[in-house]
């Protein structure tokens, strides 16, 4: 990850992958037996956006500070972007207008230093059957009530915590092996993790612990190298979670992801697991529950 305020690498990048994975075929355009790549050329995507060819490298090299949203939207639907994806694509374009005028004073949003209200705490207390808690756009656990604590108690007893004992999700899922365990899916979680973290680093682009965090793991994890090179991104993860907890045993949970309005500019999430119901889950949560 580049380590400043919409960088060209990063948008160069971003572009040149999205149009890697669309064959001709699938954008309707004539094929050739002597192409030399799979995916589009750079003059394709011109077309298919109504844009001249010179006009979209320079859009790729990442000169995007000046683009109009009616442009991007094209570009956005020549490459098939998905919706998040398409996100991620204008928060990038933000983030250039941005770093191209006099900085501001303003110091950048601390998300891991905001704490929750009271009235958010006790949201979270009084669910009594779901595990709930608050999650920045660094994945940092910043809140969570006493059955989240529970459940993720390997993410909370890891050596990756902060000095404040709170877990980051990123840096359990990638630098402490017992994470393989806990997460019988674990590529997808990495996989995941990794696209959440892709996608607020477009939001927040001047985050320093953000880059830190990043720099860490691309440092000491080369399965978190391999999918933060994807440009994959996700603005919320919601689906089904299978856990392997050391003393509630199989959990099968459905979990969703709810925007959380907090003071300051930065994202947080709720984040709600549930078992379905009459399912031996539901009975291992409950028992889950009553122990703690």
């Amino acid at each position: 990850m580049e380590q400043q305020a919409g960088n060209r690498g990063e948008i160069r990048d971003f572009l040149a992958g999205r149009r890697a994975r669309i064959t001709p075929a699938q954008a309707g355009l004539p094929t050739s037996a002597r192409r030399r790549v799979a995916g589009l050329r750079r003059e394709e995507v011109a077309v298919l956006a109504g844009v001249s060819t010179e006009w979209y490298t320079r859009l790729e090299k990442g000169h995007i500070a000046g683009v109009s949203d009616g442009v991007l939207d094209a570009v956005a639907r020549a490459l098939r972007l998905d919706d998040d994806e398409r996100t991620h694509l204008f928060d990038l374009a933000r983030s250039s207008r941005h770093a191209s005028r006099t900085p501001s004073r303003r110091p950048p949003s601390r998300s891991s230093d905001v704490e929750v209200p009271p009235r958010t705490q006790w949201l979270l207390d009084s669910m009594t059957t779901s595990s709930a808690f608050v999650r920045n756009g660094r994945t940092d656990i910043v809140a969570g009530n006493p059955l989240a604590r529970a459940l993720l108690a390997p993410m909370f007893g890891s050596a990756t915590i902060d000095r404040r004992g709170r877990p980051n999700i990123a840096r359990y899922i990638f630098l402490d092996p017992g994470a393989h365990d806990f997460f019988v899916d674990w590529d997808a979680a990495g996989a995941a993790t990794a696209a959440l973290l892709r996608a607020e680093a477009g939001r927040e682009p001047r985050d320093r612990a953000l880059r830190a965090l990043v720099g860490e793991l691309s440092t000491l994890s080369p399965e978190f190298r391999s999918h933060w090179s994807a440009h994959d991104v996700l603005m919320r993860h919601d689906g089904v979670k299978r856990l392997r907890h050391p003393e509630a045993g199989h959990l099968e949970l459905a979990f969703q992801s709810l925007d959380l309005p907090l003071p300051g500019r930065a994202a947080h999430d709720l984040i709600i697991y549930t078992a379905e119901p009459g399912t031996p889950s539901e009975d291992r949560l409950k028992r889950l529950a009553d122990r703690d």
